[in-house]
């Protein structure tokens, strides 16, 4: 959904990225030779793209109900977005479908909005079951069906890792509609009995691409091969792994497949770009200048190590830097209360690993750096999805040895 008004101003200043003269970037990784050429993080972005998808209708012709229309309405949306306006009528259908769209165009949205409408002429208990991979886009999730299911007494609960066994056990005895999680949370709440999957009909994967990786892969077919009442199945993603073809084929029946992109291609309104760290150069030295630029003002940088994240964020902080960290040794209270920080702009500086790449709506981030060159083109992709979201400009920075 495309939100009414334009986004801030920003910092007017063009920071001059610096190169060596000398010498090619040899796009190592940690030591190790990347397989990406460091020319695939430079692109400019496109003004004013031609091509930019219009849609037919507006909110308030979609065919939903009108309490939905509504909730939409309210937060200043007008018009759905491309893999909204493709896939609406399918999924209100039940059938099931494959959506593939770039980072920051409301997938989301595109499965919630018809889900939530096909659950008001059946309101049995637990039917939908909603797995993401991280637990910040789960809970993402769960607070924007609450905003489009609002004043039509349907229910939501999010399952995931770092928060209280006992607690969920207890939110599973209310009978609810949604139940949106992390793979290995929810896994545990059927081991205990406390989740019975023959209660749902509809299974959605979130960023399907890495929740069929090794990762995740063993507790996704135990959600799915434990859902024997299972009738419509509907993943979503910004990047596919071609390799993981025979799995889906396993998950889905004939399944619609709706494209709202060209490939794993990044999204045309970031600005992408490279710096290159001289021999003998401190890279943190490089870093701090740049953010000591006014136009870096709401900047998320990623690493590749949980180490490194809070080594960065230590370093910045000494500097004088207002910064926080996110990577998986952190309580999830303190995740919230970083991400929160940032998003409320008490900080400037929010360094993550991955868990951070996958989903996450933060509005006016100016800066994706990667201060590691990304292993592979999908992290990347997910990466700097976090800034130009929604038909906004951005900026994306990644270091290169």
């Amino acid at each position: 959904m495309k939100r009414t008004g334009s986004p801030g101003k920003r910092g007017q200043t063009d920071f001059r990225k610096k190169r060596s003269l000398n010498r090619k970037p040899s796009g190592r990784v940690n030591g190790r030779l990347s397989t990406i050429n460091p020319m695939a993080f430079v692109r400019k972005a496109k003004v004013n793209n031609e091509s930019s998808y219009i849609a037919s209708r507006n909110i308030k012709n979609l065919p939903v109900h009108g309490s939905i229309i509504t909730n939409l309405l309210n937060k200043g949306y007008q018009t759905p977005t491309e893999i909204q306006d493709k896939t609406l009528e399918a999924i209100l259908d039940g059938k099931n479908l494959i959506g593939l769209a770039q980072t920051g165009t409301g997938k989301t949205g595109a499965f919630l909005i018809p889900l939530i409408n096909n659950l008001l002429n059946n309101k049995a208990a637990f039917q939908v079951l909603v797995v993401a991979p991280t637990r910040e886009l789960a809970m993402q999730t769960d607070r924007e069906f609450q905003m489009i299911a609002r004043g039509l007494n349907l229910f939501s609960i999010s399952l995931i890792g770092g928060t209280s066994v006992n607690m969920d056990l207890r939110k599973l005895r209310r009978p609810c509609h949604f139940v949106i999680g992390t793979p290995g949370r929810l896994t545990d709440m059927v081991r205990q009995g406390a989740l019975n999957l023959n209660n749902f009909t509809t299974i959605v994967l979130d960023e399907f691409d890495r929740l069929l990786d090794m990762g995740f892969s063993h507790d996704i077919n135990q959600l799915v091969d434990g859902m024997n009442n299972r009738q419509q199945t509907v993943l979503f993603s910004a990047t596919e792994d071609k390799s993981q073809k025979q799995l889906l084929n396993k998950l889905l029946d004939n399944p619609l497949e709706i494209r709202a992109l060209n490939g794993n291609k990044s999204p045309d309104t970031i600005d992408q770009d490279i710096v290159s760290v001289n021999n003998g150069e401190n890279k943190m030295d490089v870093l701090l200048r740049m953010l000591r630029d006014n136009s870096f003002e709401k900047v998320l940088l990623f690493a590749d190590t949980k180490r490194l994240v809070s080594r960065i964020c230590r370093d910045l902080r000494r500097a004088g830097i207002k910064a926080d960290e996110i990577h998986g040794d952190k309580s999830q209270n303190y995740r919230t209360n970083a991400l929160n920080s940032f998003k409320n702009m008490r900080i400037q500086v929010l360094v993550a690993t991955d868990v951070a790449s996958r989903g996450l709506d933060i509005s006016q981030v100016s800066h994706v750096i990667n201060y590691q060159q990304p292993r592979n083109m999908d992290s990347y992709i997910h990466r700097i999805g976090r800034t130009g979201r929604a038909g906004r400009s951005g900026k994306a920075i990644t270091f290169v040895n």
